[in-house]
């Protein structure tokens, strides 16, 4: 088994990972103010077709049919726990979007650059 040499202060394991750069407060403000105001969209995107569609539009999306299921039912068995996953996709893109925007996450600033150029 290979080992890791580190140098005589244990450093080297540290060195081998690209060193976390501190963020600063405004750059956190904006980072949150983001984030949350993306949850509540997309929160509101999952309650509207959940709750809307799946309980209180249910009589009049029941007159149509979605591969011979009332679509209401449809809404409320299949509907919102698919558009949940939709809205996880949605919301990891979008936050990789706002990182790289911010120069902050897991790529970093010099991944961005290099992204926007190819």
């Amino acid at each position: 088994m290979a080992e890791h040499q580190t140098g005589g202060d244990g450093a080297g394991a540290r060195n081998s990972v690209r060193p976390e750069k501190p963020v600063s407060a405004e750059t956190a403000k904006i980072y949150w103010r983001e984030n949350v105001k993306l949850l509540c969209v997309l929160l509101a995107v999952w309650f509207a077709v959940s709750f809307g569609a799946g309980i209180l539009l249910v009589e009049p999306l029941n007159r149509i049919t979605l591969g011979g299921f009332k679509l209401g039912f449809w809404f409320a068995q299949q509907g919102s726990i698919i558009t949940f996953v939709i809205l996880i996709f949605i919301y990891g893109a979008r936050m990789r979007i706002l990182e790289r925007r911010l120069g902050i996450g897991d790529e970093g600033p010099e991944k961005s650059r290099q992204s926007s150029v190819e």
